[in-house]
């Protein structure tokens, strides 16, 4: 007659140390494996699967939740209105590169909007009742006070790009510095001269990446910086659209310019039309996302892909392999997991 599953050692219920030490591997990654984690070889995956089904073992929810305080549940946290989160293409497709990812686990995800003060300081209420298992935090500024919050209380918590180069939390990023100097290269080989930044919110980390990546593409390529070139923006359309207005009237000679978002590109294009300029006859342009917005410009828009969709995914294995190691961050050291995923520049017709 078939076994309908093998008892433990204790002659009860097998447990996940009877599963680790069937399938050789450590609790950790069998717990890792029972949580869907990506972070687990087919080989591994195989072997604590097929130790599942020897020993019958069936996750208990309730109890493995009560017994390790798990709420089954993460937060995505934007630091930002929400009517610029449902605007803005970068967080949508952030959002899909989560929701696709935690759609393997038994996860559930909340979407917690913190843009003003009264939000934060909900916010912070919630997170130190221990509701969530982890955090993923976007868009955040150098000076939020939320990834601390989130350190102190002991939450794994995953950043979409660093708040500085020496940020401690695990991070998953694009390459900035590289997408950036991709697209001014591409603008200078285009025999542009006067070639003008228009930045993102400069208290973002990227941003500042991204005018790095600027300024070292044309000082290589022999260019002088020309600081007045560069004019702040803050990822917006309407901040595109005060940026390129404020470089028209002090540079009328501007050939060419960098924008930091598809959306700023597309306040920025508006401008120039409505200035006389042509695109790219008079002016080229080129920005920053690939997003729906650079396909659909007239003309299309050259912009440099940065792959947001795998970014949101990344972030999920980040912080489900965190979540699985609560072990205090004293015993784990200062090492952090920073990943950044290259860039690519897709060519259009506005350069």
């Amino acid at each position: 007659m078939a076994s309908h599953g093998v008892r433990g050692r204790s002659g009860g219920r097998p447990t996940l140390e009877e599963v680790a030490a069937r399938a050789g591997v450590g609790r950790g990654t069998v717990s890792r494996v029972i949580n869907g984690s990506p972070r687990v070889s087919d080989a591994t995956r195989a072997a604590v699967e097929a130790a599942v089904a020897e020993l019958g073992y069936v996750p208990n929810t309730a109890a493995r939740a009560l017994a390790a305080n798990r709420t089954d549940a993460i937060a995505l946290v934007a630091p930002e209105p929400e009517t610029r989160f449902f605007a803005e293409p970068y967080f949508s497709d952030m959002l899909k590169g989560v929701g696709s990812e935690l759609s393997e686990t038994e996860m559930q995800l909340l979407l917690i909007f913190a843009g003003s003060d009264r939000e934060r300081e909900r916010l912070a209420q919630y997170l130190a009742a221990h509701r969530v298992d982890g955090v993923l935090l976007v868009s955040v500024h150098a000076d939020d006070p939320l990834p601390d919050l989130l350190t102190q209380l002991e939450i794994p918590a995953v950043i979409s790009g660093p708040r500085s180069a020496a940020e401690p939390l695990a991070s998953v990023d694009s390459d900035n510095y590289g997408g950036a100097r991709s697209a001014v290269e591409h603008l200078l080989s285009r025999g542009r001269g006067r070639v003008a930044h228009i930045t993102g919110h400069l208290a973002v980390y990227g941003a500042q990446r991204r005018v790095d990546g600027y300024r070292d593409a044309l000082r290589e390529a022999g260019h002088e910086v020309d600081e007045g070139l560069i004019e702040p923006g803050d990822f917006t359309e309407e901040g595109g659209r005060r940026a390129m207005a404020e470089l028209l009237r002090r540079h009328p000679d501007v050939d060419a310019v960098f924008a930091a978002s598809d959306v700023t590109a597309a306040g920025a294009g508006q401008v120039l039309r409505e200035a006389g300029r042509r695109i790219p006859d008079d002016v080229a342009l080129v920005g920053y996302d690939d997003s729906a917005i650079a396909r659909h410009m007239e003309p299309p828009l050259t912009s440099v892909r940065q792959p947001i969709e795998e970014m949101g995914r990344a972030m999920i294995d980040l912080l489900l392999t965190e979540i699985a190691d609560r072990r205090p961050a004293a015993s784990r050291g200062l090492e952090r997991h920073q990943v950044v995923l290259a860039t690519e520049l897709v060519e259009r017709r506005s350069s």
